[in-house]
């Protein structure tokens, strides 16, 4: 079993990044401030203008530690991954899948229905949890019964179109909700709709920051157990887009990325304060409170929860490999479907 590791997040302008011996050393101002073991990593993520020696990144490729690269809003730029893992063999059986249009949508459907059926539950679980006379429960209730209708309707699909636009109008519902998530409503964090490049409001900053955080893991995944991150199923194939780590992403978001979110929003551990806009719109986080946000990150992907597949407890922080590993299972024929993680 692969064991739960930590990736290293290094935001401090001018940061360089070094090989010592079998560490990363993290300098500032040529001053070492830390110093990691490699086989304590499974990824390096570097937001804004961070250096890295040559050595450094041969030394991580080795290690299988991936590198991702975020301009300082982070947007993903660039990864640098070394060999790829696995059987060629593997990779071939995922690209004839991916032009079997039977094979594309069952698996498709699969990675639709775990994002559903875990959307549901969000929602579910935030009902639970307010006061049944607050009027925010009816529209998590209503949102939770549209997710529903949603589950249904994919499983009946019969085409690819057919079921993106299913997941399409599921998406448009939960999003509708999403304000009545917030326990005691915070009009700076009232979600409007989704922007992206870039993001126009704090609740959208946070969002496209975990999100990167989360692609960053999926994306690592696929490459470790030898799978194309590039080449998916519900997302189709783009110049520079992981499609593979995208539609994994899709059954992780809601309970991880979003749960996390309005967990830092309810609690507040996010203000005002970690927000600033510039001049064209676009709404950026401060240095603390991306601390803030990977702090919270790191501790939810550090906790236990039983995978039923599996049949055991592991770290969220494996749950990527293992979804990457069932993926290759299911293309390799040793599994029917592929069975997306269910959040309970």
């Amino acid at each position: 079993m692969k064991t739960h590791l930590n990736t290293l997040f290094v935001m401090t302008e001018g940061s360089y990044l070094a090989k010592e011996g079998d560490t990363v050393a993290v300098r500032v101002d040529k001053q070492t401030k830390a110093r990691l073991p490699f086989h304590n990593l499974d990824g390096i993520v570097c937001l804004g203008r961070i250096g890295l020696s040559p050595q450094l990144m041969q030394a991580a490729s080795q290690a299988g530690v991936s590198i991702s690269l975020l301009d300082d809003r982070g947007r993903f730029r660039a990864a640098i991954q070394g060999f790829t893992s696995g059987n060629v063999l593997l990779r071939r059986q995922q690209y004839r899948a991916s032009d079997d249009p039977e094979l594309t949508l069952s698996i498709a459907r699969s990675v639709v229905l775990g994002k559903l059926a875990n959307c549901r539950t969000v929602l579910r679980r935030a009902i639970r949890d307010a006061n049944s006379l607050e009027p925010r429960v009816q529209i998590l209730e209503k949102a939770a019964t549209r997710m529903k209708i949603g589950i249904e309707a994919a499983q009946r699909a019969t085409a690819i179109n057919q079921l993106r636009g299913i997941e399409g109008e599921a998406a448009t519902n939960y999003f509708g909700a999403f304000n009545s998530l917030q326990s005691n409503f915070q009009k700076i964090f009232a979600f409007e709709k989704r922007s992206k490049r870039p993001p126009l409001d704090p609740i959208n900053s946070l969002m496209s920051f975990v999100y990167t955080m989360l692609a960053h893991d999926l994306r690592s995944a696929c490459e470790s157990v030898g799978l194309d991150a590039a080449v998916g199923y519900l997302h189709r194939d783009r110049p520079g887009r992981p499609g593979l780590a995208l539609d994994l992403i899709e059954e992780f978001r809601p309970w991880l990325a979003d749960r996390l979110i309005f967990s830092l929003i309810n609690r507040q551990q996010v203000n005002s304060g970690d927000f600033k806009v510039l001049e064209n719109g676009a709404v950026l986080m401060s240095p603390e409170g991306r601390r803030t946000i990977i702090t919270a990150w790191q501790q939810r992907k550090s906790e236990e929860i039983f995978h039923p597949i599996v049949n055991e407890k592991v770290t969220i922080g494996i749950l990527p490999f293992l979804q990457a590993r069932l993926l290759a299972r299911h293309l390799r024929g040793d599994l029917d479907i592929y069975p997306p993680f269910l959040w309970k």
